[in-house]
């Protein structure tokens, strides 16, 4: 049987467990906390899952699939992982972003629709869109309930012969096996899929950055059905209904001060929610000021150009991170992609290797603060 060390518990490690644990692999999972703990991205209370990536159809056709995925992880494990409540994207230009992604969404027949801001606006009970074009809506993108599908993939995974191992992993030389604890685990492939600790293991092209998230209280009419999902390219930010009564979620994309997941401080700041308060106010004023129900910080693991690494470091040796704050939607989709690079029945594009990298934010937002473009009126 072949084996194979994968180190990290987060949704990118535990889903290529599952599936190598799944295709007949001998797994061992490393991870120095547990799975959903509060320090690693994948413990967010929720993430959007969307297909629109501008031009890009590799993105498009993996979120795509892996929504199909997560719906059938959900009948597994029991419990609804994925809220489909339909996510809207504004579009300031009508040749932008959202119009090339409106294509590739049309090119790969993925449901869709272009509305006029008016329209749009009726599925919101506070909605301002008169600096709007249009609207694209993606009636089945919606909402990961983000710490309980970690959590239930790594359910599936213990019942799929995944042997876990509590313990901070290094790496074993070049070759393929790690240290954890002291102790040498050896397997014929290692995966490090150890997000935000990447950089301090290996030598590779990403950069770390908090970000502040808030969820701000609505009235009770506002909870039920969960009001679409909705993202800002050309502002950076994005946000949803209230899912779980943690209340409305607004929250800025552009990339934050650089960070230490270890140390960092966990406790959000004036600045960030003035931010979000600052959005809210123009898209949804009639949340202008509602009080913070819920407020976490987590952190992206960055890449310039907001593409992911899925590179071997070493003869067995694989590192897989960079998720630039678009990668959870894709996990159980990108699980089975990296399990056949791993198996060495794919190699992995060309875009995820470990070269350095050309600043771009296409796939993700602009990267600009929110406060970049004032709306008309």
């Amino acid at each position: 049987m072949k084996s194979v060390i994968v180190v990290g518990a987060g949704v990118w490690g535990l889903s290529l467990s599952l599936r190598l644990a799944e295709t007949g692999w001998r797994v061992t999972l490393v991870e120095q906390y547990a799975p959903g703990h509060v320090r690693q991205a994948s413990a967010g209370h929720t993430r959007l899952l969307r297909s629109s990536h501008g031009s890009d159809e590799w993105y498009a056709r993996m979120a795509w699939r892996a929504r199909e995925a997560w719906l059938r992880l959900g009948e597994r494990a029991g419990e609804e992982l994925l809220v489909e409540s339909g996510l809207m994207w504004f579009a300031y230009q009508e040749d932008g972003w959202e119009s090339r992604s409106a294509q590739v969404l049309k090119n790969l027949e993925i449901p869709h629709g272009l509305l006029e801001p008016e329209k749009a606006g009726r599925r919101f009970p506070s909605f301002r869109g008169d600096d709007l074009a249009f609207v694209l809506w993606e009636p089945k993108a919606g909402v990961l309930r983000a710490r309980e599908a970690t959590l239930a993939v790594a359910r599936l995974a213990r019942a799929a012969g995944v042997t876990f191992v509590r313990a901070r992993a290094v790496p074993y030389g070049e070759r393929t096996g790690v240290v954890a604890d002291g102790e040498v685990l050896t397997a014929d492939r290692v995966v490090w899929a150890c997000g935000a600790w990447l950089p301090g293991l290996f030598d590779v092209p990403m950069t770390i950055t908090r970000q502040d998230t808030f969820h701000f209280a609505v009235p009770r009419d506002w909870t039920s059905p969960p009001l679409p999902a909705f993202c800002d390219f050309d502002l950076s930010a994005y946000g949803h209904g209230d899912i779980g009564g943690a209340g409305m979620k607004v929250t800025s994309d552009a990339e934050g001060e650089p960070y230490d997941p270890e140390t960092g401080s966990r406790q959000v700041t004036a600045a960030g929610e003035e931010l979000a308060r600052d959005y809210l106010g123009r898209r949804f004023p009639a949340l202008a000021g509602a009080p913070v129900l819920f407020s976490q910080v987590c952190q992206y693991a960055l890449t310039a150009d907001a593409e992911w690494i899925i590179a071997e470091a070493a003869d067995g040796v694989w590192l897989l991170g960079g998720d630039s704050g678009h990668g959870f939607k894709h996990a159980p989709a990108l699980a089975e992609y990296v399990a056949d690079v791993v198996d060495g029945l794919a190699e992995p594009d060309r875009r995820f290797g470990l070269h350095e990298r050309v600043p771009a934010r296409g796939l993700r937002t602009s990267g600009s603060p929110a406060t970049r473009r004032t709306p008309s009126g």
